[in-house]
Parts: C-alpha cells; structure tokens; sequence
C-alpha cells in the first residue's frame, strides 16, 4: 500500500469555503477560519480536503465565475492565508486539492475584458465569439443550463459570446493554442506553491464544435439529465456539440503530461456529458485524468440494483479509478434526497459506509459526517442564482450549502456576524459540539468507521465483483487473493434476511466497523433497517 498513489482510494473531503467556517464576522467563511477547524477535519480520519473556490470573483456563481486564477478573493484572505493553509493541512497529513475551472472565467477577467472591445485586440479569439444569423439571433440553437440560450449579445464587437453556464461566465475558446498554454501556465502556478491536485470543474465543456452546429432535439420521454430537471429547456436537447468533443483529449493528455512532472499529485475531473459514464471512461485512460467524478450517484434512485449497474457499467469500461459521491454542493444532501424528511442517523450512517466501500476514491462533503437533511432556504433569502430562476419548482443549490453547524448557538459557531445563509434549526441540533458528546453520534459512527477503513486494504485498493441480491440488498466482494472482504447493505427502513450464496458460505462476519451491524447465522445474514455486514472471505 505504501507504494501506492495517496489519492487512489482516498476518502476526500470537500470544503464549501463560503459556508465552513468564518473568521472576521462578515458572515461569510474564510481561509483563516478554515485552518482554524483543520483539526477537525483531520480527526476525521479523512485523507485529503478539496477546497472549492476561493480565487478572486465578483460572486456571480459563487465562485466559479473567476477573474483571476491566481490571487484569493479579499472575501476569502490572501495568498498568505493559502500558503498558512497549504502548510497546516500538510503537517496534518491531509493532501489539498482545489478546483480549477478551465471552460469559462468571469466576465470581469482582464482577459475578457481585452476580448470584448474590438476584433482585432491581443486575446480577440480567446472566447467563443459568433456573427448573428440574418436576422439577429444567435448563431445556433445552444442553451445554457442555467435557462435561456447560452448566447449573449456584444455591442462593442456586434457579435454574441457563448456561455454554457450564466451571462456573466463567458466560455475560452480553448481551439486558440494561447488559450490552452495560459490554462496551464496557471495550473503550474499552483503546482508550484505546493497543491496536491485538483478537481477540475466541468472538465467537459472546455471545447465546443467548431462549427458551432446546432444540437437535435431531445424526446419528451428523454429529457432527464444529471444537474438539471425536465422543466429546464437544457434538457430539450442532445449536447453533441457544446461540450464533449474530441480535442478534449489532447488537452488532457497535455495537462497530465505537465502534472507528471510534479509527482504523486492528482487530477480529478467532474464530468457531465450526455453519457457521463462512458465519457468517465474515456477521459480516465492511460495518461489522462487520474480520476473521473460524475453526476451518476448524485440522483433520486438509490436502489440496490440502479447503484449495482452504475458501478458495472463503469467498471465493465474502464480501468481507470472512479471517485464517487453522493453529496456535494450542487445537489440536494443525500439524507433527504434518499431517506426522506424523516430519514434516521441509521440512514445517514449507512449512507457514508456504502460510498466508502465501492471501489474507487470517494468524496464527502462537508456536514455529511453529521448526517445533515437538506435545508429549505425560503425564496426571500435565497442567493442562487439557478435557484432564483427555476423557482419553486426546483429551489436550486442553497439547500446543501447553508453553513456548518459547529455549535447549537444561534449563529452556529460558524460566525460572530449574520451568516450569508440562514442556518437551520435542524442543523444546530445536530451540531459539531453536540455529537462530540455522544458516542453514538453520526460524526462518532463516521470517525469510527473511516479509521477503520484504514486498516481494510480491499475497500481501499481492492477489486469489486457483486453478487446477485434482491431488493433492497446491495452486495459485493471487495479484495484479491488473501485479502477479500464481503460487503452487504441493506437499504431500507426494515429488516430483512438473506440466504448467503453457496460460494459465500464460509464469511465470517468481522466487527469493528462502527456500522449498524447484521449477522450470520445457519447460512443466512440478517440486517437489520440501514444495517450492514461486513465479513472476511477464506
């Protein structure tokens, strides 16, 4: 194991900066206050942070609209904050990743900026820049996904500019070399003061069709999609040609090629495509991404046999490393999204010793250890701008990034001023402080069953085969030759027990996993509601 890279198999911890923890009173969290509750997150038993954006924004997106790649936000600190955090994590033995967003930057970037006041300056092609049809309207049928069409018209240069996401996110037109080479310049910018990898935001949308060829439509009966919903006009189409095109390649192979240079780091690309497993496995290759992280968990179904055939069909493509979540700070928090308003700690307990378990490295985020429910922001103080828009149908992604609840206080513990958003009564009685106390708690459970992980070498680098099980049963092998690990889970709110196959009759249920926890008895398991087995194999 020791020979092994640090991010295969390693549980990563995702940190929403705005929301973890605030360290001057503007109600908004910071770097200082995040090296302040680094501890924390290194009792965990975690084994690296990814920490979302922090660079310097007008905070369109929250973040992800940047205006310049390599300084901190005022919001967030400074570049000193960063190194102080870089520093302390590493004491800590936590590897730090950060996200990069390459496809588009704010339209407040200086290059932008250059870009939009004539078509003949320096950075003229450096976006995605179109004449208007005949009659004045956009060039092709693209849409952005965050509602309306993905084209925004310039009167400086009397053109349209694309964008994928927001108005304010204009898309780099990465088919311009010197756009590809400054990408990289400032990936080795962050190499250099010391990071350990990156998440790279929409991986798949740096290129577009050249052609700018407009995308076909989609069937009613198919329009669902991974991070948005049937009433989003986004999902009217096929997106054969905005994102997800063959040049993607060769970028990556370039960006790995120069992360190669820097050792054990890691890339780890978030990809949503029109096949998004398909594409996982194409872009995790031999000398490209190190791992793939899609929308494919991330969803309404949690049944045995939806998450059995994700994990196949993924594993029956590739041999590249998957990294798996079923919490970020995109989607509605798991607790909710599959357990309901009323899920039980078991539930959320459960939920993080299943995605430990599959094969691949795993991303939890932050306030998934204390088995948070989602939040319900009222519209009147929500700040997503998605939200806003497809309001009350779907009330965005303020839900799942409220701020963490280190306290039962009334300001949490997270800030000495108002918080940026409301935190929820929920959320106080299921704080930090609180389930310190009780060595029952869903952080207990986690802390419990992470430590343990570390000593299980088939969950961390293991092979995964599953074995056929009914509803609600969800069951696999985990290991190699000497070391292999049986995994059973039961995904409902009541009991249930199962024959164990013939060619599993020699388990041995193990403890110590800290899990609600079944049993063996004359060749059957019982589980308990949110139960699982663990059980070594001869």
């Amino acid at each position: 194991m020791s020979n092994s890279p640090w991010w295969r198999g390693a549980v990563i911890y995702q940190i929403y900066p705005r929301s973890f923890m605030d360290s001057d009173g503007d109600g908004v969290g910071d770097l200082p206050g995040m090296i302040a509750r680094l501890d924390y997150v290194a009792s965990l038993g975690v084994d690296a942070i990814w920490v979302s954006p922090f660079f310097r924004s007008p905070m369109a997106d929250f973040g992800y609209d940047i205006a310049d790649q390599r300084d901190v936000d005022p919001l967030f600190g400074t570049l000193a904050d960063f190194d102080a955090l870089l520093a302390k994590a590493h004491a800590l033995g936590l590897k730090v990743m950060i996200d990069q967003v390459f496809s588009h930057t704010s339209n407040a970037h200086a290059w932008f900026v250059e870009s939009r006041a004539s078509r003949d300056n320096p950075r003229a092609d450096w976006y995605v820049w179109a004449d208007a049809k005949p009659d004045g309207t956009p060039p092709n049928n693209w849409l952005s996904i965050f509602g309306g069409p993905a084209w925004t018209w310039e009167p400086r240069r009397r053109q349209y500019y694309l964008h994928n996401f927001l108005a304010s996110q204009p898309d780099l037109n990465f088919h311009q070399p010197a756009v590809q080479q400054a990408t990289l310049d400032y990936v080795r910018f962050w190499l250099d003061r010391g990071v350990d990898g990156f998440r790279l935001d929409s991986i798949n949308f740096c290129f577009h069709d050249a052609q700018l060829r407009d995308n076909p439509a989609k069937p009613e009966a198919l329009r669902i999609g991974r991070g948005f919903s049937p009433d989003n006009p986004y999902a009217f189409q096929y997106h054969w040609y905005n994102n997800t095109q063959p040049e993607n390649i060769g970028f990556i192979e370039r960006l790995r090629s120069l992360m190669d240079g820097y050792g054990d780091v890691a890339a780890l690309g978030e990809i949503s495509s029109e096949d998004s497993l398909a594409t996982t496995a194409e872009y995790t290759r031999p000398g490209r991404l190190h791992m793939g992280y899609s929308f494919e968990l991330l969803v309404d179904d949690f049944s045995a046999g939806y998450i059995r055939e994700t994990v196949e069909r993924l594993e029956a493509a590739t041999d590249g490393w998957p990294c798996w979540a079923i919490s970020n700070h995109d989607v509605q928090r798991a607790v909710t999204r599959w357990g309901g308003p009323d899920a039980s700690p078991d539930f959320a307990r459960q939920m993080v010793g299943l995605v430990c378990s599959l094969r691949g490295s795993v991303c939890l985020y932050q306030g998934e250890e204390l088995g948070l429910p989602e939040a319900d922001v009222p519209f009147e103080q929500l700040r997503d701008p998605y939200g806003i828009t497809f309001w009350p149908n779907f009330k965005g992604r303020d839900g799942c990034r409220t701020p963490m609840p280190w306290t039962g206080a009334d300001d949490a513990g997270f800030s000495a001023g108002t918080p940026w958003l409301p935190i929820p009564d929920a959320h106080r009685q299921r704080s930090v402080a609180t389930q310190e106390a009780d060595p029952h708690s869903v952080l207990a459970t986690t802390r419990h069953f992470l430590h343990w992980r570390r000593g299980q070498p088939a969950l961390i680098a293991g092979a995964q085969q599953f074995i056929a099980a009914p509803e609600p049963v969800l069951a696999f092998v985990r290991g190699d030759a000497g070391s292999r690990l049986l995994a059973i889970f039961n995904l409902s709110a009541s009991p249930v027990a199962w024959p164990l196959p013939a060619h599993l009759g020699g388990a041995q249920a193990t403890g110590g996993h800290g899990l609600m926890a079944g049993l063996i008895e004359a060749g059957v398991v019982h589980l308990p509601a949110h139960a699982a087995l663990f059980a070594t194999l001869d």
